[in-house]
């Protein structure tokens, strides 16, 4: 398969037995942290299996933009960083952040830390994607940050002089994001500082993994039930770090297994990943799966799939892989507590539910979620399927395609977002 046109059409997949071993980029959630806090550490950091994508890219020139060196080796998958301890080296920069949701909310934090103007902005979806409880708390913790449209979203303006730290609440159930660029950005402020999150705390598992990378960096963090985290002033030190592969990305791979009866190993990734979306093949096993989990590989093996219901917040990345899945199970799914997707990349509960509908499903739209039916009889109808700029979105929705002959992906480039090689993995996946 090519992305090098504005649509492409997936050919049926007809072998009785795919049987294949993949191994998938490293994890944009990982690299991204890690970029960040390598940017803050004393010293250089080597970044090994890092990924290799529109958002890792948007980043890395943003960091040279505020004068901190990197040095990005896609063929041999590392970046190098040299960290600034602490420090802003560029007083002034305007940053355009495309439509990387991480990058701009992280790095708002982490210039706050500077002494200078910064504006970050990003693609006409960027501008619509909150971020109004970050700027909130940043001026708590001594930013002036603000939306230059004074409507919560992007562009931002931040004048910033240092953070004082102290106590500040941030909501949860808009993106963990807010709560992760902070965790990252107090160990440099200038006091011991106290998080309390407000309300409940989405995709919790990102914020763990935070923390996690944020330790194997050399700050510890004091985290009392998701509810509340307390930071001390202290200093990252730059090391070799290595990145998983993304665990978000292998759901493609574990999925193609489910829906076509076969058996997928995705290498590298195993039941230690600091990444949440690991447990997509456990929602996959109740659906009638078997998974074999081991340190460094999972295997997932097709069976007949039934329908369930499920609670999706910790793994919600992973909900339009879930939804292809169900178009191919016995009975209904359904799919909640995930209303926080409507504001990623596309609302993502309207957009599954208008995508799926094209195919013969029928779906009911919540405002937290998705109920699935799928076409009676398995009378799918072929589809041409919209992409919103959505890389998830065209990486599921390819998945049907290789059941219901005619299906096309509109805009098949926009995987360039977190995986450029897609297109050729599954190729490769399927002995194309």
């Amino acid at each position: 398969m090519s992305a090098a046109t504005d649509r492409l059409e997936i050919l049926p997949f007809t072998s009785p037995n795919l049987r294949s071993r993949v191994r998938v980029p490293g994890s944009k959630s990982l690299t991204n942290r890690a970029l960040i806090i390598a940017a803050l550490a004393e010293g250089k950091t080597q970044l090994s299996g890092a990924l290799d994508s529109q958002d890792t890219q948007v980043l890395i020139r943003a960091l040279n933009a505020v004068g901190i060196p990197t040095h990005h080796n896609p063929e041999a998958f590392t970046i190098d960083v040299v960290g600034q301890a602490g420090s802003i080296p560029v007083a002034s920069a305007n940053l355009d952040l495309a439509n990387s949701g991480t990058s701009l909310r992280f790095l708002t934090a982490m210039l706050a830390l500077g002494h200078g103007k910064y504006m970050l902005d990003g693609s006409p979806r960027m501008r619509q994607r909150p971020i109004a409880d970050l700027l909130a708390a940043l001026n708590r913790l001594g930013a002036i940050a603000r939306s230059e449209t004074n409507n919560g979203c992007p562009p931002v303006s931040l004048d910033a002089d240092g953070l004082q730290g102290g106590f500040v609440g941030v909501r949860g159930d808009v993106s963990s994001q807010f709560l992760s660029g902070l965790l990252m950005a107090l160990p440099y402020a200038g006091n011991p500082s106290e998080i309390e999150v407000d309300g409940n705390l989405v995709s919790v598992p990102y914020v763990t993994m935070t923390i996690e990378v944020m330790r194997a960096f050399g700050v510890k963090v004091d985290n009392r039930k998701n509810k509340r985290f307390i930071i001390k002033p202290g200093q990252y030190f730059g090391r070799d770090y290595a990145i998983e592969p993304d665990a978000s990305a292998a759901s493609y791979f574990f999925a193609l297994a489910a829906i076509m009866g076969g058996t997928v190993t995705v290498e590298g990734l195993g039941n230690r990943s600091l990444q949440g979306d690991v447990d997509f093949v456990q929602v996959l096993a109740h659906m009638g799966c078997l998974v074999e989990s081991g340190v460094d590989k999972i295997t997932v093996t097709g069976g007949q799939l039934k329908g369930l219901d499920i609670d999706m917040n910790a793994i919600s990345d992973t909900v339009m892989t879930l939804a292809v899945v169900a178009l191919f199970a016995q009975g209904a799914t359904r799919i909640r507590n995930v209303a926080h997707i409507r504001h990623k990349e596309t609302d993502r509960i309207a957009a599954v539910a208008t995508e799926l509908r094209k195919f013969g499903a029928e779906v009911i739209e919540h405002y937290d979620g998705l109920t699935i039916v799928p076409p009676a009889n398995g009378q799918f109808k072929a589809a041409e399927v919209a992409t919103y700029d959505d890389h998830r979105i065209a990486m599921s929705f390819a998945l049907a395609g290789l059941k219901v002959p005619g299906t096309v992906i509109l805009d098949p480039g926009c995987v360039g977002k977190t995986y450029p090689g897609y297109w050729k993995d599954l190729d490769q996946a399927l002995g194309r």
